[in-house]
This record gives structure tokens, sequence and C-alpha cells, in this order.
């Protein structure tokens, strides 16, 4: 299938312009696993409902520590056509009960699916895509689902041999029934499981009423202490087959992700560096009840965020400011947050004249 589209456009003499490239063919960001804001490229332990890596999310319903994510994990060379990739390592063993569940997952916002029609008469079939690896052979498995968690199609793949880049793709119908969004809220989960019990998971192949979250018999990667699993060229798409990665400007899938998480760090720098580089800085006085307001602007996100500031240093719920030739910290709090600013107040103590605050934040508006 060609990766551009079959529509062309007439010019003003009555011509006919060469083809345009399709836009947003993926529904998936961050795809190719390029963006990693909060971590830069560091390990980090999977805890329950957290993000690793731009827009993927750490599913881990026991307590402890079992896997890891981390950027590029174990620095084995990518796919051709890739440069990065996100690598879970098992850092435990554990024996995968009924109601356990080990997953990343991608939660796609109802805006950028609903063209699908899912849920209609009209749902179109998709077409899920990516390259995976992992030190363990056999079936795999991994789910479609909605936010409700009362419709998923679980899906199954086989990584054949061990320590080598295998691509898959899954074709699904599009699900007739039940209830999807088309708004700012999750539209789509898609699971790839580490490790699912028989609770959250189903036959695969099939259309279920229920949160499945991979396929029954799938192999545990969390069952197996040091095993690995990596990813890369993550696709959704229309259409009944596989088309090449659609490869986005790293400004783009930059700014995709900056709708669910931004940060005033430099990219490239994780959360809580103690570093000044990036720090956000206003000068100004307090006011009588002690604190400096700040107001703070980012790009649009999907609802107003949460926000969180960081001092210089890195410590979280504070700011740095300068007043009368001395330096300190105080805490810092938001109010009047939309979707594009917000105000900071930080406790520099009453009637003094402040030379100025500054400290880092991030804001995050993830589904």
């Amino acid at each position: 299938m060609s990766q551009l589209q079959v529509n062309r456009i007439n010019d003003a003499s009555g011509g006919v312009l060469a083809p345009i490239s399709s836009v947003m063919r993926n529904r998936i960001i961050n795809g190719a696993m390029v963006i990693d804001q909060r971590n830069a490229g560091a390990s980090v332990t999977a805890t329950n409902n957290t993000y690793c890596l731009d827009r993927w999310n750490m599913n881990s319903s026991v307590g402890g520590s079992y896997y890891t994510v981390q950027q590029n994990a174990g620095s084995v060379t990518p796919p051709v056509g890739f440069t990065n990739y996100l690598g879970v390592t098992s850092v435990n063993t554990i024996s995968v009960s009924g109601t356990d569940s080990f997953t990343i997952n991608q939660r796609i916002e109802g805006f950028n699916l609903a063209d699908l029609g899912w849920g209609t008469a009209n749902a179109k079939t998709i077409t899920l895509s990516a390259w995976v690896r992992s030190s363990l052979t056999g079936t795999f498995g991994g789910a479609i689902s909605n936010a409700a968690l009362d419709r998923s199609y679980p899906f199954s793949y086989s990584i054949p041999v061990a320590n080598t880049w295998t691509q898959i793709s899954v074709t699904i119908a599009g699900d007739t029934t039940g209830t999807w969004s088309a708004t700012n809220t999750t539209g789509m989960f898609v699971w790839f499981g580490l490790g699912v019990g028989s609770t959250f998971s189903g036959t695969a192949g099939a259309w279920a009423g229920a949160g499945y979250r991979s396929a029954t018999g799938a192999t545990s990667v969390v069952g197996t202490n040091g095993a690995t699993f990596y990813i890369t060229g993550v696709q959704l798409e229309v259409g009944t087959q596989a088309t090449s990665f659609e490869y986005r400007q790293y400004g783009t899938e930059l700014a995709l992700c900056q709708r669910y998480f931004e940060k005033s760090y430099n990219q490239g720098t994780a959360l809580g560096t103690n570093t000044f580089l990036g720090a956000y800085t206003f000068g100004g006085s307090s006011e009588g009840n002690g604190n400096s307001i700040v107001p703070i602007s980012y790009s649009v996100k999907r609802v107003a965020p949460t926000l969180t500031g960081y001092l210089s240093a890195g410590t979280s719920g504070s700011w740095n400011y300068e007043r009368s030739g001395t330096s300190g910290t105080g805490t810092i709090t938001f109010d009047q947050t939309s979707d594009r600013e917000s105000r900071a107040y930080i406790a520099v103590g009453a009637n003094w004249v402040v030379t100025f605050v500054y400290g880092h934040w991030t804001a995050s508006a993830e589904l």
C-alpha cells in the first residue's frame, strides 16, 4: 500500500498537483520510542499506572519490583530504520495468578480515533504492527480495549527466535458495539502483555464483552528473572494490512507528546536533575501575604494539567528565590490553571522585595 494519499488536489489552472503525504496515518504517538521527557533514557522501575517513555504507561498490579523499563535497554541494535526502542527487563520472578496484570500500554485519545466509527455499523478495520524482540520464545499476547474495559479484542503473536527482531502485525475488524469515546478522553487502550493472569486474558482473535489485556496462554516475561522484551515501530492504522512505519519529524512527535506532558527542563534532562539550565525565571515583588506570583504558559493541553514545581537542585514542591541579597526556597502552589496557562505562588516571606524566583515545572494532562 502506498504511503501517499490516493486523493490529488487540482491547482488553480486545472492541473493536478503531486500527491500529498498522509497525515496521522499512525494513531500511536511515539511509536518509534524517540521521546523520553521524564527519564531522558534512564531506567525506571515499573509501578502501577505510571508513565515511562512518553505516552507509554506501565501496568503492574502487584506491589514490588518485577520489571524495569528503559529507552534502549541492553544497548542492542534496533531494527533497520529505527534508532530507539522501549526495553523491558524482568528483575524478579513471579508466578502470575488469575488477577495479576503486567503490561505496557498506550491510551489513545478519542479525538484521534473518531473517524473509525467504532460502536456503529460503519466500524473500520484496523491493523496494529510493531517490531518486537525477546530473550524468550513462544506465543506472546496483547489486546485492544475501550476505556470502560467492557469491550476488548485479545491478540497473539509469535517470537520464534530469541534475541532477534521480529516484525508482527494483527488485523482487527472494527467493533460495531460498545462505547468508544470520540472526545478528549481515552478512546482506546493498546496493551502488550508481559504476564497477565486468567482474569484479564481471553481467546485471541475475537471480540469479547470484557476488559482483556492479553491472550490466553501467552508467555510471561515477568515469570523469568532477567528476561527481556523490546519493542519499537508500533503503528495502528486503518486498513487490512500493515504499511511501512510513518516517521514524523522530531519536533512534530515532541509536540504530540506535549499535549499530554511537558516540562521546563531541557530535552535530554531527566526530571529532578540538579540543574539551572532551562529553569523558568520571573522577576517581581512579593504580595502582602508573602507570596510571589508567577504566570506560567505551556503548549495547549488535552485538559487543564496538573503542575509540579521543582527546585533547581531537583527537589519537588518548591522553587528558589533571591531577595535583598539573600537566597532561599519557598513552597510552590498553582491555581487558575487552564489548558494553556497557570499561575504559581511561591512563598518568599511577607513584604519582601524579591529580585527573582526560579525553578522547573512539569505539566501533566495524561489520559
